[in-house]
């Protein structure tokens, strides 16, 4: 034993230039010398922490992105690269009421999408004619990046920038140098023009160029850019700040770990270890000790939950009656705050350049819920910082209001260390479990049957090191009194439906129909469509194709999809056939996920 305490030691002290001034912690990354053991590694996972950036990040807790651009004028969610830029032209566009109205949710940051997938530009840049300066908006001399920055600043918001590496427009994109090139005199722009930026947000998208050929993107001088102009933003998903929690839907994990061998796949190395770990952003696990006993390195590498308020990412008006309920936003917060994550939340403005009334309205609900929720500690002594090992408790005394909720904190500036633990009322003298949970992190939440306890109970069941609780808190979340509407995806009955063919999908309406457009409803134990025709006829024989497209986003966001066509058609008969899939394959299509719309 006192071996392996003097080793640990003398890997503390190897380390010694890598870790923090007090020679304690380690700091967002830790290379595990050759030869220890798992336990000596679990060890020293205990001592890696975050930089001050990612610390004042994770503190922000609520974050809302905005999704605006050329798309919100096509009613697409991801464009192709051709559009005409006059179509750009909000004619209400009021940055001041989307910062007043995500403020008053208690939102603490937005994120602009500078750039979306079609290339064009909410900024007058010098690296393309696809941009505002193009539009007929304020006569081309209007910068939407400036104005959102300018109205932050005045009231304290932070700030971040989307910038899609993929881009659709560009001529130059699959030839890598000059892509590359043009990508970084983008982000000069955007992290020299516009004072702090607080997050610079990448995705991997990473689709053909106009060339037929993919893009190889130079990360490693993407970052030396934002690293030179931005030190203190943080570098998100494609970053290696950030990491993205795996899925669109609001859902962080039971087990969330901060602490991970993951890092983004950004060269030839890191992607080759995290194949051999077995491990992306969307694995269940990130963590455990069995992965931390295989791995090399592990990273700081905390999760930030993206969702948004909307099926889609950008605005439909189709989608007004599809805003989240108020419970819904409730659940997510309690998975992505709760669950040691970031909330990053979509709010996407209108063709007016503001946020929907409705939008406005929920989000309203929304802050206002949370802020009388957690207005008040029922607990008497919560706030008092302690430290536990293996089995350890404290208990604290509660005021003997109802309760159903507790949250409860680590001081993540010592590292993530709890594993293990459990929640425990006193009730009529007795102790009765309320929850029980893994990790903790930054942030944990905890939800269960309305009870009035006199006392709460707290034990750490396992710990990696001493675990260091900074907070306790108990509440009571008010129940939320909702109805749900369920979502028409028909206006036409399937009654007089027939089949006539699989592959592509034929169907006879069995009576002449006006048809508007129709809907794809995605099916989660197969591969989804991501590229189609769809074409109509009188008799089944001869046909008209009416939309030759893609469900942009559907294999990260399946939701149903719906499509509208520039002109009513009367037609008895529809062919669905499939292009390719979100995968590899080219899945096939039954009458159950399609929909037609008249209306």
């Amino acid at each position: 034993m006192k071996k392996i305490v003097f080793l640990v030691l003398l890997i503390l002290a190897i380390f010694s230039s890598c870790i923090s001034k007090n020679k304690k912690f380690f700091v967002k990354e830790l290379t595990f010398p050759e030869n220890i053991t798992p336990e000596q590694k679990i060890k020293l996972s205990a001592y890696l922490t975050p930089t001050d950036q990612q610390y004042a990040w994770q503190q922000l807790e609520l974050t809302a992105f905005i999704h605006f651009g050329m798309n919100t004028f096509t009613g697409r969610e991801w464009g192709d690269g051709k559009e005409d830029p006059t179509l750009f032209n909000p004619t209400d566009f009021n940055a001041e009421q989307w910062v007043l109205s995500l403020q008053e949710a208690s939102f603490k940051m937005i994120i602009l999408t500078a750039k979306h997938h079609d290339g064009f530009c909410l900024w007058p840049t010098a690296t393309t004619k696809h941009s505002v300066q193009s539009s007929i908006w304020k006569d081309g001399n209007g910068d939407i990046v400036r104005e959102v920055k300018n109205v932050c600043d005045k009231y304290g918001m932070k700030f971040g920038v989307y910038l899609s590496p993929w881009d659709r427009n560009a001529e130059s994109y699959g030839n890598s140098p000059r892509y590359n090139a043009m990508f970084v005199e983008q982000l000069k722009e955007l992290l020299t023009n516009y004072g702090e930026v607080h997050e610079v947000w990448f995705d991997g998208a990473n689709g053909e160029g106009p060339n037929g050929k993919r893009q190889v993107y130079d990360w490693t001088r993407f970052y030396h850019v934002i690293d030179s102009l931005q030190p203190k933003a943080v570098k998100a998903i494609m970053g290696n700040d950030v990491r993205w929690v795996g899925n669109e839907s609001g859902l962080g994990r039971e087990t969330e770990w901060s602490v991970t061998p993951l890092n983004p796949d950004i060269n030839e190395t890191i992607a080759t270890e995290n194949k051999r770990l077995d491990i992306n952003p969307m694995a269940n696990d990130l963590g455990s000790r069995t992965l931390l006993a295989d791995a090399k390195t592990l990273y700081w590498y905390p999760s930030e939950v993206d969702v948004s308020i909307r099926p889609g990412w950008f605005y439909h008006p189709e989608q007004d009656h599809q805003v989240k309920t108020l419970q819904q936003l409730v659940d997510i917060y309690y998975q992505s705050v709760g669950m040691n994550s970031v909330l990053l939340l979509n709010i996407p403005p209108d063709k007016r350049g503001l946020l929907h009334e409705v939008d406005v309205a929920r989000l309203k609900e929304f802050g206002v819920y949370i802020k009388n929720t957690f207005k008040r500690n029922k607990l008497t002594n919560g706030n008092i910082a302690w430290t536990a090992q293996n089995g350890d408790f404290k208990e604290f005394t509660a005021s003997g209001d109802t309760i159903n909720t507790v949250m409860l904190q680590e001081d993540i500036k010592k590292g993530q260390r709890v594993e293990v633990f459990k929640i425990e009322g006193f009730i009529n003298n007795d102790w009765v479990k309320l929850a029980e949970g893994t990790t903790i992190g930054y942030k944990r939440l905890l939800k269960f049957n309305d009870c009035a306890p006199q006392k709460i109970r707290v034990t750490v069941i396992e710990t990696r090191e001493k675990a260091n609780i900074l907070a306790i808190g108990a509440y009571r979340a008010p129940a939320i009194a909702e109805s749900s509407s369920e979502l028409n995806l028909s206006d036409v009955t399937k009654d007089k439906w027939s089949v006539k063919t699989n592959s592509p999908l034929i169907v006879d309406l069995g009576e002449t129909v006006s048809v508007k457009g129709f809907t794809y409803k995605p099916a989660t134990e197969k591969e989804s469509v991501f590229a189609y025709t769809f074409s109509v006829s009188d008799d089944g024989k001869s046909w008209n194709e009416l939309k030759k497209g893609e469900f942009s986003n559907i294999k990260n966001n399946p939701i149903p999809q719906f499509v509208k066509f520039d002109n009513d058609v009367n037609t008895k008969f529809f062919r669905f056939e499939t292009i390719s899939g979100t995968d590899s394959g080219k899945p096939s299509v039954v009458i159950e996920q399609i929909g037609i719309l008249i209306k």
